[in-house]
């Protein structure tokens, strides 16, 4: 699985660990930045980044990491097709996978530890969305919304 990779400066410590942990479970990285914390960075060209390699397919999930989670959250679903969720939690980080189809997982770097940042990364990509009727007419409940609001075409 390619899982695309982003964060600002705010972000850089916990994707710097995040990265090496994907590698080493196997994973490929799509490294889209940035690659230090001693430049001021604005999340909303990462978030951007990871959003548009997920919803082109050139990557199958997306990480980002900010500060908060927060604008990353925000940046990443202007995206069409991206469905990205704020997890600090591993029952949301699979969740979010099974129920609603969630693609790109935001972590706060400034909010969540190392460890349980791992443990939510590993629900997020080792849950599958589960396709059950009630679920699949949410989301495309969701996937109506985002084509009434945009131009451009939304898988």
């Amino acid at each position: 699985m390619i899982i695309a990779l982003g964060c600002d400066h705010a972000g850089f410590p916990l994707k710097k660990l995040l990265h090496a942990w994907l590698e080493k479970k196997g994973f490929k990285v799509l490294n889209l930045g940035v690659d230090t914390d001693a430049v001021p960075a604005d999340y909303p060209d990462y978030a951007r980044a990871v959003a548009e390699a997920v919803a082109s397919g050139k990557a199958e999930r997306g990480v980002i990491v900010c500060g908060s989670g927060v604008g990353a959250t925000i940046a990443a679903n202007k995206v069409p097709g991206v469905r990205a969720c704020m997890c600090h939690d591993t029952f949301s980080a699979r969740q979010g996978v099974e129920d609603d189809d969630m693609n790109v997982l935001c972590l706060g770097g400034r909010i969540i530890g190392v460890e349980l940042a791992y443990e939510a990364l590993n629900a997020f990509l080792n849950a599958k969305f589960s396709g059950l009727d009630r679920h699949q007419r949410r989301k495309d409940k969701v996937t109506a919304i985002e084509r009434a609001y945009s131009k451009e075409a939304v898988k």
